[in-house]
């Protein structure tokens, strides 16, 4: 593959990775105070109402998808916290679970970084996340391409503080540079058919699963 074509394949990895294209802000109202607050960010290209997501879920995410970078990023992260500190300042005492995927999971894994330290009660599925720290395996695809993508995509990190943290990644590039750029687009799309059921992760899961074994966090 050429090296022009190489870097946008793999900018395309992210995107298709986990940027949730959705354009509108809030897709609902807010939630009801009783149960767990289930949020969720799709994948490069997706939007709030088709981002792969099932399940008891009371919030789509939406924010730019097309281009998987830093900015778009940054987007999804700033409309992430506007929507759970919204709900959580109407319901203090409900926990809240957010997953992700893909780019949408770098949304949720750099929501978590920043700001663990004053919002609790808070869980996060991490699914194909491209900011993953291996081992098991290697770093999350966004590290080679770190200056093409731009901060706060770029890097792999596990700043997660106290916060419970399940991540998934099955031989996909995308989380995982071992796996190997030819995975990819394949198994980014077809090796979590169950994963996107937000109602099969529970609120206190802290774990690894990599490549269908499970590893402590």
């Amino acid at each position: 593959m050429r090296r022009k074509g190489m870097a946008a394949a793999s900018a395309g990895v992210l995107l298709a990775a986990g940027l949730s294209v959705t354009q509108g802000s809030a897709a609902y109202a807010a939630a009801p105070c009783q149960g767990t607050y289930t949020i969720v960010v799709g994948g490069t290209g997706s939007s709030w109402n088709n981002d792969g997501f099932y399940g008891n879920i009371q919030q789509h995410v939406g924010y730019p998808t097309q281009i998987p970078n830093g900015a778009s990023a940054r987007a999804g992260v700033n409309e992430l916290n506007r929507l759970v500190r919204d709900q959580r300042a109407a319901c203090p005492n409900q926990h809240v679970k957010m997953g992700g995927y893909s780019l949408g999971a770098a949304v949720v894994h750099i929501w978590v970084t920043e700001n663990w330290q004053t919002f609790g009660n808070v869980n996060a599925i991490l699914i194909a996340d491209p900011k993953r720290q291996g081992p098991p395996g290697a770093n999350g695809g966004s590290v080679p391409f770190g200056g093409i993508v731009g901060a706060p995509l770029a890097g792999a990190d596990r700043f997660f503080g106290n916060v419970p943290v399940k991540t998934i990644c099955h031989w996909d590039y995308v989380c995982d540079e071992s796996a190997g750029i030819w995975t990819y687009p394949n198994n980014h799309v077809k090796n979590y058919p169950h994963d996107f059921n937000m109602d099969h992760h529970n609120d206190t899961a802290n774990e690894q699963w990599y490549n269908g074994v499970w590893y402590p966090a």
